[in-house]
């Protein structure tokens, strides 16, 4: 990626760091923003960016090529600092990647390829989160944006072309979607919540997010039942309620610590005729077992435990592992277009520049030519800028595709080259002097006498 910048990504993650060090940096109990305190600490760069998680912590920096070491320097220290990490061993936690490789962890993580659970989409939305931080920050200039703008197409489109996101791949959610198969959908159903453990409060939000009607939850401590149900605005109960609250319940997801069964073939069994046989969905995810395997051969009564669970995540998990390739393959080609798109950026201010010295000299040959055409009228005028502007147009083409082409195989030779040949480092005044093209010293090289048209046309001027 040969321009004047470098795009570097300094972060730690789960892989890198274990929790107690991720706090330490996420930056949650600062009373400013991290991108705030780099405005004010005033580090050697040009653009910002800063994604915080429970996963991880990263930060994107545009800078000057020549400030790269300065810049990571100082950045290690901040981070020490606000850490309390001593630097030496804060080094070991950290990751950096500079540009092509920085584009390319950016977009995987994006895509939920660097996530915890493959593929999980959360991420996305926590990374456009930060952005319009940045944005608020005005941290983000062309560099970034395009950048981030470009991951954010690269999520949807793996998510699109892929199956990464498909499949349940945590038991909590396993449990809900074998619960939408089952029972078709959810928005009419009201779910039990045997248990406000953890994996209880995992299933709760999984359920919400997929339109459950009602959640009711029973355990044995009320209280905690209460927070749980006021958290997700569900109702509580007792363990003691259960015959009572299991005749509304559609699903049952039970997740208690219970030595024994909590629900018995006894315990369903009376109620089947008052629940009119509907379907009723029971799903075990606790160790050891909440509910008795002959519940299973009660009529419209399906129970699935944990081990059914487990076979279901782990086949989604391997199905994901598949479509990751996919999805890298995916990310390998936008990565060089990214590439492609930053290497350019170095050559635009010659092209901009080739256009302005063209369109000096078509103005002033136009004025030239329409002063000696008196009466001409408005628009064979408008023909002529027309024709012109078409003229240049076609003639600027080629230089404007060797650069493109040639910029990446030649470094900045091809640049060096086109602002020689057009002599793009004069001043217009010095490039524009009145027939200075056509005069005799220009003329003299032997490719211009052996073009006659040339001769001819400049016969025709004088």
């Amino acid at each position: 990626m040969a321009s004047d910048f470098t795009i570097l990504l300094i972060g730690i993650n789960h892989r890198t760091a274990p929790v107690e060090i991720r706090e330490r940096l996420s930056f949650n109990n600062s009373p400013i923003h991290p991108l705030e305190l780099i405005k004010q600490i005033e580090l050697p760069i040009k653009e910002a960016f800063f994604l915080s998680t429970c996963n991880r912590v990263e930060f994107i920096f545009v800078s000057d090529k020549d400030k790269r070491e300065d810049l990571l320097n100082k950045l290690e220290e901040i981070l020490s600092s606000i850490s309390a990490i001593p630097h030496n061993l804060l080094l070991n936690y950290l990751y950096f990647y500079e540009n092509k490789e920085a584009i390319r962890h950016l977009f995987e993580v994006a895509c939920g390829l660097d996530s915890m659970v493959l593929g999980e989409p959360q991420i996305l939305g926590q990374l456009k989160d930060a952005y319009r931080k940045a944005l608020e920050l005005r941290t983000c200039g062309l560099v970034l944006n395009k950048v981030l703008h470009r991951a954010f197409f690269v999520a949807k489109r793996v998510r699109t072309e892929t199956g990464i996101g498909g499949g349940a791949v945590s038991v909590s959610f396993a449990a809900v979607q074998l619960a939408k198969k089952v029972l078709g959908s959810l928005k009419d159903k009201k779910v039990l919540l045997i248990g406000a453990g953890e994996m209880a409060e995992l299933a709760c939000q999984h359920l919400i997010s997929n339109g459950a009607k009602e959640i009711l939850i029973a355990n044995r401590t009320l209280s905690r039942a209460v927070e749980l149900a006021e958290k997700f605005k569900g109702k509580a109960f007792s363990l003691e309620e259960l015959p009572e609250i299991l005749i509304e319940a559609d699903i049952v997801i039970s997740s208690t610590g219970a030595p024994g069964f909590v629900i018995n073939k006894s315990t369903i069994a009376p109620l089947l005729r008052v629940r009119k046989f509907r379907p009723l969905f029971i799903i075990d995810i606790a160790v050891p077992r909440d509910v008795d395997p002959e519940v299973n051969q009660l009529e419209n009564v399906y129970l699935f435990d944990i081990d059914d669970l487990k076979e279901v995540v782990e086949e989604n998990l391997k199905n994901r592992k598949k479509e990751a390739l996919r999805a890298k393959a995916i990310i390998e080609e936008e990565v060089l277009k990214m590439e492609k798109w930053l290497a350019e950026l170095s050559i635009y201010p010659t092209i901009r520049r080739l256009a302005q010295w063209a369109e000096g000299i078509r103005q002033k040959e136009l004025e030239k030519t329409l002063r000696k055409l008196k009466n001409i009228s408005d628009e064979e005028k408008k023909a002529l800028e027309v024709l012109t502007i078409s003229l240049v147009q076609k003639l600027l083409q080629p230089p404007i595709l060797f650069l493109k082409n040639g910029y990446h195989e030649e470094g900045k030779y091809a640049v060096s080259l086109i602002r020689e040949v057009y002599r793009l480092d004069e001043t217009q005044d010095a490039i524009l002097e009145p027939d200075q093209e056509f005069s005799e010293e220009s003329l003299s090289c032997d490719l211009v006498k052996g073009l006659p048209e040339m001769k001819e046309r400049k016969k025709l001027l004088q």
